[in-house]
């Protein structure tokens, strides 16, 4: 049972890969169809546990409630892009944001679930961290408005270089990842090698120092929150 339920859920889950917009489209009648069969497997498991649980019991549990409200969505949200492909309208499905939650809920997915619940317990206490780096960006942000938004500068595409404030807290963003660098600041150096100062503190506070101690408050806080969950003692 336990096999045959992961099966479907991975097998729900894939179906992105070929719906509308795809990687590798399938008709839509194909996938409809194996949706509509892993909604009725899930609807079965769900109808067995309820036949093997005290009725007060299984409708105080809200990972049952949550189940039936996911299967009730997919099966409202199906018909409804149905209808609406049978009269050329173009819509999207906005319930293939509610799939996890058959991974999540089911009884046999008791260790994601724990994963989970640490991770939401983790948030609040990695949010001052968060913050602070947030305004580590925005006031870097401010800076570069300041130190490069009235001198004209131009991309190597002939687009204007950090004249616009959300625009810029967007760069920087990216460029903690160091995925735009050093193309995000090569507009400013060759206006002045000095420029590039701005840049390696840039770096080296956001990318180096904040992201190593938000991972370190992540990790640690995670770590926490397992060990004392019952069953979560770690080796």
């Amino acid at each position: 049972m336990r096999t045959a339920t992961y099966f479907f859920i991975f097998l729900n889950l894939s179906l992105a890969l070929f719906e509308e917009p795809a990687v590798y489209p399938l008709p839509f009648l194909a996938t409809s169809v194996l949706e509509v069969l892993c909604l009725l497997v899930f609807l079965g498991r769900l109808t067995h546990f309820a036949k093997v649980t005290l009725h007060n019991v299984f409708w105080k549990d809200t990972k049952n409630i949550c189940i039936m409200v996911a299967i009730l969505l997919s099966l409202t949200d199906l018909a409804i892009y149905g209808v609406l492909r049978l009269y050329d309208v173009r819509s999207i499905r906005w319930s293939r944001i509610v799939r996890p939650i058959f991974l999540i809920n089911f009884a046999e997915s008791r260790q994601i679930r724990r994963a989970f619940r640490s991770i939401r317990n983790t948030l609040p206490e990695i949010t001052y961290v968060f913050l602070l780096f947030m305004f580590s960006l925005l006031m870097f942000s401010l800076m570069a408005l300041k130190l490069f938004g009235e001198r004209n500068l131009q991309t190597a595409e002939g687009l204007p270089y950090f004249r616009n404030y959300l625009e810029i807290v967007f760069d920087l963003y990216v460029l903690v990842t160091t995925a735009n660098s050093p193309d995000v600041m090569m507009p400013a150096f060759d206006f002045s090698s000095w420029y590039a100062l701005f840049f390696i503190a840039f770096v080296i506070i956001n990318t180096y120092i904040f992201m190593s101690l938000f991972l370190a408050v992540v990790y640690n806080n995670y770590k926490k929150h397992l060990k004392v969950m019952p069953g979560g003692a770690c080796h």
